[in-house]
């Protein structure tokens, strides 16, 4: 399932480590849009969680993901599956400006809710699922995927925890993705369906910043967007950037768009450069150009080492494994709710602030 030449089917897949045994934790799947319910689903897999509804009213998508997991079984609505005890969490990759809708509903039902980045297109569907975390206790969890299913990225973090750089002052990101226009759902280019670059690919970003900077709280010092080459699809925005500073005044630039090259071997060359007081990182997530077409690449250097680590099958994605006990346990070690939303937050408020400048 894993696509490299295809960013909206990327799937990766790790290795086995479960936290729950078969049926102790049981998922629904609804809202096949994106592809990314691919990855969710393989990572919900390997941390022991059993899928176990899917509701899919296209028949398309429906065969499709019941083609890649037989085991599971269709349902024929989304009643049938929030009314059900058994089910514990909803995943789903629905319409960006329908995902907290969707989940709104599920944690109303008494269930917790996973769905694709970005989890919000607007700041007052942000302010709508906060009331409704806060009513019914139930998590609103999100999958950040080029941090939270990249072994380079997943390495990072711990390289950092572990002081290995000194406290991280500087965080560039670069997510270039490639647009393959023909093969994107109508959704895609309407910029109300998907809220910007800005709050779409821009989220992963953000949540990287404040995860390796330790930042709860953060400010849009800059942010713009354009549309350099196409336009043919007016409300798409191929390209934007954006400046921000935390709250312990470590700064963050990141830079995305859709003009991955025809000849890379995967779909984006996404890179993360973290400066330390003691160390520096680079993240060469997806390929090596020119080197290696294989991924998970991370630089380390400090004061008595230059490393190079190839990760692939290395680090393992602890986050699946970690959401599914906090979500059982009531803790917060996946990442915690008000991370989640301090990142949606601070990507609308780069969109809403961003000068159009082409």
């Amino acid at each position: 399932m894993v696509s490299k030449q295809d960013g909206m089917n990327y799937a990766p897949k790790g290795t086995s480590n479960k936290v729950v045994g078969p049926g102790e934790y049981n998922v629904a799947v609804t809202a096949l849009d994106h592809g990314h319910i691919y990855g969710m689903t393989n990572g919900l897999i390997e941390a022991g969680a059993t899928i176990k509804y899917l509701y899919e009213p296209n028949e398309e998508k429906r065969k499709k993901y019941l083609d890649t997991y037989p085991f599971v079984d269709a349902v024929d609505s989304l009643e049938t599956i929030l009314t059900d005890p058994s089910i514990q969490m909803v995943a789903a990759a629905a319409v960006p400006n329908v995902r907290s809708t969707i989940g709104n509903k599920v944690m109303q039902s008494g269930k917790d809710y996973f769905t694709d980045k970005t989890g919000f297109t607007t700041r007052e569907q942000l302010e709508e699922t906060k009331r409704v975390v806060t009513e019914t206790g139930k998590r609103y969890f999100i999958y950040f995927s080029e941090r939270l299913h990249v072994e380079a990225a997943v390495k990072a973090g711990e390289l950092i925890e572990a002081g290995e750089i000194g406290e991280v002052i500087q965080v560039t990101g670069f997510g270039p993705h490639r647009l393959d226009s023909d093969k994107r759902p109508d959704w895609f280019f309407e910029k109300e369906k998907y809220g910007g670059i800005l709050t779409d690919i821009g989220s992963h970003q953000i949540e990287q910043f404040l995860t390796y900077t330790g930042n709860k709280e953060a400010k849009v010092l800059h942010s713009k967007v354009a549309n350099y080459n196409n336009p043919d699809k007016p409300e798409l925005e191929d390209y934007g950037d954006a400046t921000l500073v935390g709250e312990n005044g470590a700064t963050f630039f990141f830079k995305v768009d859709w003009f991955t090259p025809d000849a890379l071997p995967t779909w984006g060359d996404g890179r993360t450069f973290i400066t330390g007081t003691k160390g520096t990182i680079e993240l060469r997530k997806y390929t090596n150009v020119a080197t290696e077409e294989t991924g998970d690449h991370l630089f380390l250097v400090t004061a008595d080492k230059v490393e190079h680590m190839s990760l692939t099958g290395q680090v393992g994605f602890p986050f699946f494994g970690q959401m599914i006990l906090d979500a059982i346990n009531g803790t917060e070690t996946a990442m915690t709710q008000d991370h989640i939303f301090k990142a949606q937050e601070l990507c609308l408020m780069a969109q809403e602030q961003a000068l159009k400048v082409h």
